[in-house]
């Protein structure tokens, strides 16, 4: 069961009971706010015992001395000040939120000699406790009960922890949070979508989700099976016809920009579940097909989030969502399909089913929208993650404009992307005897091939392409992110739009 945080901002603050957590730089004499909760010197000496410096994320956590008006008392370790990044702030509201999870009432003083004079390090710290204490347990019945041994039976609701964090920048901490709030409701609602199982979840459920972010003033259209025909979407239908549950488009817009400037596209790729189809998965793992919607859910995220914080840009979201299942009207090995662009494919492999989705998502989002650029993300290929592992998602781009700046948001972020190459002679691996291509050129390069594949449904407009295979799901945990499904995206493309893109 995740706590409820209630975060406010306060130039000063009483201790009345509770935690009070305090921020030591590597190397200070003192944390912050020492003199108010230890008034006994209780914790140099403790830091001594303990041989406590500072050291980023290290934490010495002592019952409060006899005087203290907490009842705890936590240091936390920032590192040496010159080392201290954006990212660095989210990583110790993380960790602190994992101290203390089991309190009511929590005190951060947060006040340190240079490390924030504009608040918002103070709300990248709150953003970090918001992260951290995601965790999707809609399914479990059986919650722990008071004494937390885990038998306790039925859910109950979650307690709500009040926490009070003390800077001189009160003001602007707070202004920077609202934005920060807005964030992490984007990456809440990306986690919980990836974590579904798919008999809840399919392509109308996920629909619906769109649908829902009308409430913050998105527009957000519905394109069912009959109208993906009659545009011709021959690519995407192929993937869906195999199921018995119909495809969906849905097409987010949010107009926060002036009219006259061009919207910034994004593409998600929505597999709800994919056995592969007719080419089927091995069964070991295959459950973990229920996340193959990763890139539809950042891009339902980021929208959530643009709309949330009324950033001012136009910016419109298309996730294709479909399921791949191999029953007797399933596209088999070997058929041809006719793509709204049309060009014509041969399906090579049912497996390679998401750049079918994306080549019909893509095309109709240059033609009705003419956007500034489009970014498509998509779990798209296990050759990605056999380059890269789970650290740094795949980046490809006819760009390097966009690419330059998506690198620079990863790194901001530390959603990290890592740029790989494209060129005519992969291009070739997919030409087709029998159509204008084919939906895979084989095992080697086989990241690459498939951007390649996207490549030819672009035109001419700025891309990139984000393969997320090893990002959005099963990826290492960190102080942040204890769920399976990361919602990596949304927090990347919101700093690319801060950065460049915001009127």
């Amino acid at each position: 069961m995740s706590s409820k945080f209630d975060i406010s901002f306060a130039k000063d603050h009483r201790i009345s009971g509770g935690i009070a957590v305090l921020l030591q730089v590597q190397g200070a004499d003192a944390a912050a706010g020492a003199d108010v909760a230890d008034p006994e010197g209780v914790i140099a000496r403790a830091a001594k015992i303990g041989k406590f410096t500072g050291k980023a994320r290290a934490v010495l956590d002592i019952l409060a001395p006899h005087g203290s008006p907490a009842d705890r008392i936590v240091v936390l370790g920032l590192g040496k000040t010159a080392e201290i990044t954006a990212h660095d702030w989210l990583r110790a509201g993380g960790t602190a939120a994992g101290i203390f999870k089991s309190a009511e009432k929590v005190t951060v003083f947060f006040d340190a000699p240079g490390l924030d004079a504009d608040g918002k390090a103070a709300a990248d710290f709150a953003l970090g406790l918001l992260l951290r204490n995601y965790d999707f347990d809609t399914y479990k019945t059986r919650k722990g009960d008071d004494n937390g041994n885990g038998n306790g039976n039925g859910k109950s609701e979650p307690k709500e922890v009040k926490v009070t964090i003390v800077t001189a920048e009160a003001s602007a901490a707070r202004k920077a949070f609202a934005d920060n709030e807005a964030v992490a409701e984007g990456v809440v609602l990306a986690r919980d979508l990836v974590n579904e199982p798919a008999n809840v979840l399919g392509p109308e459920e996920f629909a619906d989700k769109a649908k829902a972010l009308e409430a913050l003033g998105v527009e957000v259209d519905i394109l069912t099976e009959k109208d993906m025909k009659k545009l011709g979407m021959g690519a995407l239908l192929g993937v869906a016809q195999g199921s018995v549950r119909p495809p969906r488009l849905a097409v987010m817009q949010w107009k926060g920009g002036k009219h006259k400037d061009k919207p910034i596209a994004f593409v998600g790729k929505g597999v709800v579940f994919d056995t592969g189809g007719i080419s089927i998965k091995p069964a070991a793992g295959m459950e973990e097909m229920k996340g193959d919607m990763g890139g539809a859910a950042a891009v339902t995220g980021l929208m959530h989030t643009l709309a949330a914080r009324k950033a001012k840009v136009n910016a419109v979201g298309v996730i294709g969502l479909v399921e791949n299942m191999p029953d007797g009207n399933a596209q088999r090995p070997g058929d041809i399909v006719t793509s709204m662009s049309g060009q014509t494919i041969e399906v090579i492999n049912t497996d390679a089913e998401g750049r079918l989705v994306l080549a019909d998502a893509l095309w109709y989002c240059n033609d009705r929208f003419k956007p500034a650029f489009m970014i498509n993300l998509a779990t798209l290929t296990g050759a990605i993650t056999v380059a890269l592992g789970n650290l740094h998602a795949g980046l490809f781009s006819n760009d390097d404009t966009l690419s330059g700046q998506l690198v620079a948001a990863g790194l901001a972020t530390n959603e990290r992307l890592w740029r790989m190459p494209l060129g005519k002679d992969y291009d070739k691996l997919i030409d087709s005897k029998f159509a204008d291509m084919k939906n895979t050129g084989g095992r080697q390069a086989g990241s690459i091939t498939a951007a390649q594949f996207l490549k030819r449904f672009v035109q001419e407009t700025p891309w990139a392409h984000l393969d997320i295979a090893g990002t959005a799901m099963g990826s290492p945990t960190d102080e942040i992110n204890r769920s399976w499904g990361s919602g990596f995206g949304v927090r990347l493309l919101d700093e690319l739009v801060r950065a460049h893109y915001e009127a």
